[in-house]
């Protein structure tokens, strides 16, 4: 079944509850940073605000642990979004109760409330019926735009489900939805899954479900030495989880009966320490010596993707190949941003890191779809079902 948007609803003069992701950075002086996720949600509340719906957004900020802490007040999220809507979004001091009720019942058609933060009581995240259902008396109509969230079974995105209130996509977790479907449930092939990150241990369930569904997989990352080190090869110093050779090996012979092909890298960027400025070396993958670790893929490697992503018509990139971070180790990754982005393949990236990476390239715009969700993003690609996703209404 398909799950229920916003063009499913009548939102003219209703109470629209939409749960977004404002847990954006804050800086020494209590503004916002980064602005991407407010920016992120503008069309889904600016869809609202055209129908004349009173608009009650819901987010959560920081790990306050189900108590009040005024350094994560969703204050500063309101005063940026006023500034991107060109409009007041009012401020209520609370979530639930007599305040966060009135609030909204004097809130005019076409206006914008903010809630405080969700998380400020405990009901929050313990999915609490009694919270929910509080939540769900300011609502009329309930959208969830929140993927960051998604992986997450919480009062806001769930629970507010069960009293009434249907729970509908907006346009950015539709976005989510349906890239996914494009990228991995019904993909132009072939599709090429690249990987990065540095250790195995916590992509285990990302590999495996991703050798079910792709036709290529690249490893790279400091992880791409526990597979290279379970070949036989010398690693040098860099990051390998001697617990996984084994696993290593299966997976790679999981992959090769499912007739995808796992590529790794074939040369490396090495160094003795991870800084800026230190001798580097350019060697074999596989023959790294004492006292060097590998930080970067290397030119070979670059010139073997650069066929592979070539002949993709779909891929998927979660994580960097190389420490991206530190100068000049951030070359492979940058140059692998840049051949994904000019691929002509149908593009999906994901992730924090790989998030940076790609703004750090300069190729934001050139992918089909960026996920705003960090853990969300990881564990739809290891084919979970997550509960925000699962608790939308299906039409």
């Amino acid at each position: 079944m398909r799950k229920c948007t916003l063009g499913d609803v009548d939102l003219v003069g209703k109470r629209v509850f939409i749960r977004v992701d404002f847990n954006v950075p804050l800086d020494k002086s209590g503004g916002v940073r980064d602005d991407t996720r407010i920016r992120e949600s503008l069309p889904t509340i600016r869809h609202a605000l055209s129908k004349g719906a009173r608009v009650i957004l819901a987010s959560h900020l920081g790990r306050p642990n189900g108590k009040v802490a005024p350094e994560y007040s969703l204050k500063p999220a309101a005063h940026c979004l006023t500034g991107l809507l060109g409009q007041e979004v009012a401020m209520v001091g609370d979530c639930v109760g007599e305040t966060a009720e009135a609030a909204v019942a004097a809130l005019g058609n076409g206006k914008v409330l903010m809630l405080e933060n969700l998380r400020f009581h405990p009901g929050e995240e313990a999915n609490d019926p009694a919270f929910a259902e509080q939540l769900a008396r300011l609502a009329d109509v309930v959208v969830d735009d929140a993927f960051g969230t998604a992986h997450r079974g919480h009062a806001s995105n769930v629970g507010i489900g069960a009293f009434g209130k249907p729970i509908v996509a907006g346009y950015l977790l539709q976005a989510e939805i349906e890239a996914f479907r494009k990228g991995l449930l019904q993909p132009e092939r072939p599709v090429v899954a690249v990987l990065g990150g540095s250790k195995v241990s916590t992509k285990l369930a990302l590999i495996e479900s991703l050798t079910a569904k792709v036709d290529h997989l690249f490893i790279g990352g400091a992880m791409a030495f526990t597979f290279l080190r379970a070949r036989g090869g010398e690693t040098g110093n860099s990051l390998v989880e001697e617990a996984l050779l084994e696993t290593a090996r299966k997976a790679e012979e999981a992959a090769r009966q499912r007739g995808v092909g796992l590529h790794l890298p074939v040369d490396a960027v090495i160094a003795q320490t991870l800084a800026a400025g230190v001798e580097t070396r350019i060697v074999a993958a596989d023959a790294i010596p004492a006292g060097w670790m590998g930080l970067d893929i290397g030119p070979k490697t670059l010139a073997n993707l650069e066929e592979l992503l070539g002949k993709a018509r779909t891929i998927v990139w979660n994580g960097p190949p190389g420490a991206f971070e530190t100068v000049p180790f951030d070359q492979g990754t940058v140059a692998m941003a840049r051949l994904i982005a000019n691929s002509g393949a149908m593009t999906v990236a994901g992730g924090g890191d790989t998030v940076a990476a790609v703004a750090m390239a300069g190729v934001a715009a050139s992918f089909n779809h960026i996920s705003t969700g960090g853990g969300a993003f990881l564990e739809m690609l290891e084919g979970r079902e997550l509960p925000g996703i699962a608790a939308l209404a299906e039409c």
